[in-house]
């Protein structure tokens, strides 16, 4: 059975139907005190329940072990939980002195009522080696092609910075034409700044596809939107995974010049235009 969280139910009723498996009702309620509890009234007992939830706040992370530990007691014969987004994955390492390192102290949290773990695109695929339980990174940027248009003139893929490479290269690979390429990105974590520095591939004339794994609030993405227009570039689209476009972020990247921007439904938004739920199924 596919047992949703509440930020999460429409990627887990597209799992439900990419595994042909049950969509389980939960029922979620918050006392005037501020806790939460769920419910999950049908009958689990003897069966696989798969915790689908997307950890977009404090609250998400305490539903996820409610839920666990619900399916638990209801006697699951295997609990599998799949954080289409994980919180806290940016935290992965104490950046000052005192602070914690985050996504550890959730992946331990969250390993202690499941047998295993699917978390999909993670900031820093290291994070997965935080969990005690056996744990899989999915890609799912290759989806990110499926809304693209079918004419785009002399794709281009880019990633904001180096290490988000393999982003571009899935989308492209799966869009099944275009070249990659990256910009280089600096930011100074005491005030914050982050410099943009152009790559080397010519833009000009061509149609841009910048792909990246999660939009926050659109700062970064949207000075390379205007940089690419600055070079003549002919469209620019952005795509991410997590579509997080906290605050004012699509007004950012409208006023830079996009053409259009895409995302998946695992943070699920107005530019959620394909689901990661099918890549998801395929790991299960």
């Amino acid at each position: 059975m596919i047992i949703p969280g509440a930020d999460t139910q429409a990627f887990a009723a597209a799992l439900a139907d990419a595994t042909d498996e049950r969509l389980g009702r939960v029922e979620y309620e918050q006392f005037a005190d501020g806790e939460h509890v769920v419910r999950v009234p049908e009958a689990v007992a003897g069966e696989r329940a798969v915790v689908v939830a997307s950890t977009v706040d404090s609250d998400a992370h305490v539903q996820v072990l409610q839920l666990q530990d619900a399916v638990r007691e209801a006697g699951a014969s295997e609990v599998v939980t799949v954080l289409p987004y994980m919180g806290y994955a940016r935290q992965d390492e104490a950046f000052r002195a005192g602070e914690p390192v985050s996504s550890r102290a959730m992946a331990r949290a969250i390993s202690t009522g499941t047998d295993r773990v699917l978390t999909v695109n993670p900031h820093e695929p290291s994070v997965c080696d935080f969990f005690d339980v056996p744990t899989t990174h999915v890609d799912a940027a290759g989806v990110l092609a499926d809304p693209l248009p079918e004419d785009l003139a002399d794709p281009l893929f880019l990633s904001p910075d180096e290490g988000a490479i393999d982003l571009p290269i899935s989308a492209r690979d799966a869009y099944g034409e275009g070249e990659t390429d990256y910009f280089e990105k600096d930011r100074d974590y005491d005030s914050g700044e982050v410099e943009i520095t152009p790559s080397d591939a010519p833009v000009a004339g061509r149609d841009v596809v910048l792909v990246d794994d999660i939009i926050a609030t659109g700062s970064t993405m949207s000075e390379s939107v205007e940089v690419l227009k600055e070079r003549e570039a002919r469209r620019v689209f952005v795509t991410c995974v997590h579509p997080m476009l906290a605050s004012n972020a699509l007004t950012k990247l409208a006023a830079a010049g996009v053409e259009a921007v895409y995302g998946t439904d695992t943070l699920e938004r107005a530019v959620s235009e394909v689901s990661a739920a099918p890549v998801v199924a395929a790991e299960l």
